[in-house]
């Protein structure tokens, strides 16, 4: 589980990291990388995730599976950021029946060319 400070939880923070942040698409995740440092001093901080998973993924029980896994998977990116950093990941419809390893190489470098962007 990803610690309190490293989690978008404001629909206003998942909004802005929407509209202007960096996009990545890749073919089971679309991410979003926002460095906050560019948005102001005063919003520096330790970097932060959040998950998309709407209902075309699939029913309750697959959408909580694949926000698992895709909280797992960034848990291990985030160490690796410089800090301020806000990361939004919608999860696509094939993304339930991706084997862990390609969801994890894939999301992986999908954060890596959203942050190499800047």
């Amino acid at each position: 589980m990803l610690a309190r400070a490293n989690r978008v939880t404001k629909p206003a923070d998942f909004r802005m990291v929407v509209r202007s942040g960096r996009r990545v698409v890749s073919p089971n995740v679309v991410v979003y990388v926002l460095s906050r440092v560019t948005i102001g001093p005063d919003r520096v901080g330790p970097s932060r995730c959040g998950f998309i998973v709407t209902k075309a993924v699939g029913n309750a029980v697959i959408r909580n599976t694949v926000r698992r896994r895709l909280r797992e998977a960034c848990r291990a990116v985030l160490p690796t950021l410089n800090g301020s950093t806000d990361i939004v990941i919608r999860a696509l419809p094939g993304s339930p029946e991706v084997a862990w390893a390609t969801l994890q190489a894939e999301l992986t470098e999908s954060i890596n060319r959203g942050v190499m962007k800047r």
